[in-house]
């Protein structure tokens, strides 16, 4: 049923003005009305009684030429209107584009200048930033004192999402190991056949720990052909935590020129953002920046499709005028 609704949706006419001519239609029933009343005789009866239990079907079944005739000339008009049938083939090529996603989770993500916090925030931003780009595989790594692969890359956004979803602060040790995170990063892409290779990395705070030095890893970045964009996420200054005693509050720093120069190393650029909608239009711009190629080629053929109308109108004519020289023939 639904493959013989998407052939009649696929069905165009080349002629559609000739439909017009389907006025003809009812100008045809009138004078066949006026025609047959103007032929009826009347005569006088002493009773109605036998008239009215004379079968009248007959009289009904006299009509059958008339409206084979009329379907007749509907589908010679439907066939000159030039029905046609198009088949359309479409061939997508994409650039593939293989990003990963470096998030901080470390303990001043819980900062609440963003709501609900940061980390909440930035999981929420970052989940619509992935369902915005289906055809690419994407990975996520966490870091804070150390890093760790939550997703490989995959195309299986679904549980992607899920992994974003469960990422939260106090699952590895504390600290901020930006250098780790990024390192980690880069091993997921190493090895990427990609046309295109990103990491997005976000932090809300200061280098103070890990194995790997930032601006090594950033090197090691663009040996590998990695464009690195660096996010600056949360306000600087005095911010409130909360915590099971209550909100306290607490300085925070961002090595803002850190970033800037992984950045800069790898060909990426560096973003900041103090508030929610800040971040979302970060990633709104990143997404715009990285945007895989599509190469659309489309065929389409067309096809006549007025034949079986034809052949339909020239057997309803056929039994029509068998009809009206047979069983349906009126003697004068």
């Amino acid at each position: 049923m639904t493959s013989l609704i998407a052939y009649f949706d696929s069905i165009k006419f080349d002629h559609p003005h000739l439909f017009w001519l389907l006025l003809i239609v009812p100008l045809l029933i009138a004078w066949y009305v006026w025609k047959n009343k103007k032929m009826n005789s009347s005569f006088v009866v002493s009773t109605t009684k036998s008239i009215a239990q004379a079968p009248h079907i007959r009289q009904w079944y006299l009509h059958i030429p008339f409206a084979l005739r009329v379907i007749v000339i509907m589908l010679i008009i439907t066939a000159l209107a030039r029905p046609q049938s198009s088949l359309s083939h479409k061939q997508v090529e994409v650039e593939g584009i293989d990003i990963v996603m470096a998030l901080d989770v470390s303990g001043s993500m819980m900062a609440m200048d963003f709501r609900p916090n940061r980390l909440e925030a930035c999981k929420s931003v970052i989940k619509t930033f992935v369902e915005n780009r289906p055809t690419d595989r994407i990975g996520l790594v966490l870091y804070s004192g150390e890093a760790y692969t939550k997703c490989p890359l995959t195309t299986d956004h679904v549980t992607l999402l899920e992994a974003i979803e469960s990422s939260k602060n106090g699952q590895i040790e504390d600290g901020t190991a930006i250098g780790d995170g990024l390192g980690t990063a880069i091993n997921r892409l190493r090895e990427s056949t990609a046309k295109s290779k990103v990491i997005i990395l976000l932090s809300d705070g200061v280098n103070n720990t890990g194995y790997v030095d930032p601006l090594s890893a950033a090197d090691i970045a663009k040996e590998y052909g990695i464009r690195v964009y660096t996010i600056g996420c949360g306000s600087m200054g005095t911010v409130p935590y909360s915590t099971p005693q209550g909100v306290f509050y607490a300085e925070t720093e961002i090595d803002e020129q850190l970033l800037k120069n992984i950045a800069q190393e790898t060909g990426g650029n560096y973003f900041r953002a103090a508030s929610k909608d800040k971040l979302k239009a970060v990633y709104d711009k990143i997404d715009k920046m990285e945007k895989s190629k599509i190469t659309e080629t489309q065929f389409t053929n067309k096809n006549d499709e007025f034949f079986p109308i034809l052949l339909l109108a020239v057997i309803l004519l056929a039994l029509e005028i068998i009809l009206s020289q047979t069983i349906l023939k009126v003697e004068p």
